[in-house]
């Protein structure tokens, strides 16, 4: 029909996958995280906490993946983006859910975004390596 736009999105199923997968890559880098896993409009679809994960990185997990979602890219691009324009490293810094720092990667099908993952509890660079290995599940 005229007017409408075909979007993919992530399946609960996948979701969950996505969610064991992270945590498999956190378990082995002996780290406990928080996984949030988004739609393409940012809404939360899966999220899991593992034990003793930190409790700020709730909050955190979820807006890396939001931001992911919401941009279209990972979120550790973002700080290379504004690092040279004072307006907005001092500005858009402040977006309510906007995060610049790695651990949320967009979600495709194909080209289309479908949604975003985000992670938090260990290093940025750990984080990466749980979202990165949730992908693998869609791009292997």
């Amino acid at each position: 029909m005229k007017g409408f736009i075909e979007q993919k999105t992530i399946s609960s199923d996948l979701a969950e996958q996505m969610i064991q997968a992270a945590k498999g890559k956190a378990k082995e880098l002996g780290i406990t995280v928080n996984v949030a896993i988004v739609d393409g409009g940012g809404n939360l679809l899966a999220f899991s906490r593992m034990d003793r994960a930190p409790l700020l990185s709730i909050e955190i997990a979820q807006d890396k993946a939001y931001t992911a979602a919401a941009f279209g890219r990972p979120t550790h691009e973002w700080y290379d983006v504004i690092k040279d324009k004072p307006s907005l490293k001092t500005g858009i810094v402040h977006t309510k859910r906007l995060t610049v720092f790695g651990g949320g990667y967009p979600v495709r099908c194909g080209e289309d975004l479908a949604g975003g993952i985000g992670v938090s509890g260990g290093s940025l660079e750990q984080d990466q390596a749980c979202c990165e290995a949730a992908l693998k599940l869609i791009t292997s």
